[in-house]
């Protein structure tokens, strides 16, 4: 395949991205093609994708750190009930509604930025983590508790998680998909480092039973150290900070290592499945269910990262049928360019959403094994939306966001 483009000056103001530039806007034509293909061929649209799948990152010519693609479409396709689907267009009907169901392909790149965080360890036994990186809602006080309530071997109860300030160890930007894997990253150095500083301090007190011994001696076991082969419960950082009071603090910084990012290609990828009906008489459009199924890596929150999934899931319907910015001939200037004329899902035109997450283990992404998530979710709903538009009706409408005169006359 090969693509080009040129550019021209127009007197309009230029367009800015939303969630996944680049990715939600080339993949709905790149998934729509697929679908159309597969009608001509006669083959099922995950089946022709199933034949295709390639080995490695055929345009990098690198294999992928990991690709859990097919697995996602078979998890999706059981959910959704993708076998009761009759692949002829305008073949199932409610009552005398047509009924669509489509599918697509979701992926978004596996990003990591440089990043960095700072652990204090307390004498009370409690721990404070800075890092300043922002939480526009996904929940990043949360997860980040948790990463290092993981690490320390600490009770997240015992962790105070602090964000929001220059003062703080910087971070790269709230965007992108890559908070978790940065700054994440980052955090778990810090941790590994405050407990690194905590052996050293106990074996130099003489006052503790690891006194003298090496640091090859020692392990931490849920957040206790002790020596190795020791069944003692060991030493907790209270115990360890005791005698001393003053705390430990210790920085970290994380980010991925060249070698590792020229020798692999990182994604995460999901599949998308979609159920409209169409009016046949007034050519109105309502999406009944959608499901994704996604390879991300660990999910380190399931709950947040199922919110995170049907927030992007209900942005790409708002892709596909509603939004877009109108333009006044005359001046260039959007004419809806506030809340009461841009259409955007309400919990009226919201369906059932159900989002799946497959077990991917992924070494070499980063030290978590996560990959990015926030953007993904919107990523793909277009055209699985738009291809379950063209089983209901026949119609393939190749430009969004899909109106009603669309289907009353494509």
């Amino acid at each position: 395949m090969r693509t080009q483009y040129r550019l021209a000056e127009l007197d309009t103001g230029t367009p800015n991205h939303m969630r996944g530039p680049g990715e939600a806007s080339g993949i709905f034509a790149l998934e729509s093609a697929m679908d159309e293909l597969s009608y001509k061929l006669g083959i099922d649209p995950i089946e022709l994708r199933r034949r295709n799948e390639p080995k490695i990152d055929e345009a990098e010519n690198r294999p992928f750190s990991s690709r859990s693609l097919i697995r996602c479409y078979d998890l999706g396709a059981e959910r959704f009930g993708w076998d009761r689907r009759s692949p002829e267009p305008r073949s199932m009907r409610d009552g005398r509604l047509l009924i669509g169901m489509g599918t697509a392909t979701a992926t978004y790149p596996a990003f990591q930025a440089p990043s960095n965080a700072r652990v204090r360890l307390l004498p009370d036994g409690t721990a404070e983590i800075e890092a300043a990186a922002s939480d526009m809602g996904p929940g990043t006080y949360t997860s980040m508790t948790q990463v290092a309530a993981e690490f320390l071997g600490l009770p997240p109860e015992q962790v105070q998680f602090g964000l929001g300030t220059t003062d703080y160890p910087p971070t790269p930007s709230h965007g992108g998909s890559w908070t978790m894997a940065s700054v994440g990253s980052a955090i778990r150095a810090a941790c590994l480092e405050a407990q690194s500083q905590a052996a050293k301090r106990a074996i130099a007190d003489q006052g503790l039973p690891v006194f003298g011994a090496s640091i090859e001696d020692l392990e931490w076991v849920g957040g206790r150290l002790r020596r190795r082969g020791d069944g003692s419960p060991g030493m907790s950082y209270q115990d360890i900070l005791a005698n001393v009071g003053n705390p430990i603090e210790a920085d970290g910084s994380a980010r991925r290592d060249p070698e590792v990012a020229e020798k692999y290609s990182m994604h995460s990828f999901g599949a998308v499945f979609a159920e409209v009906s169409v009016d046949p008489d007034v050519g109105t459009i309502r999406v009944r269910r959608l499901v994704g199924a996604y390879g991300i890596g660990r999910v380190v929150n399931p709950l947040l990262a199922t919110s995170q999934c049907t927030g992007g899931m209900i942005g790409g319907m708002g892709m596909a049928l509603m939004e877009r910015t109108v333009l006044d001939a005359r001046d260039g200037r959007p004419v809806n360019a506030h809340m009461a004329d841009y259409l955007m899902p309400v919990n009226l035109d919201t369906p059932k959403l159900e989002a799946l997450f497959v077990d991917e283990v992924d070494p070499h992404v980063n030290p978590l094994g996560v990959k990015g998530l926030g953007e993904i979710a919107l990523v793909g709903m277009a055209p699985a939306i738009a291809n379950a538009v063209f089983h209901a009706t026949g119609k393939r409408v190749r430009t969004l966001p899909i109106k009603i005169e669309d289907v009353l006359t494509a």
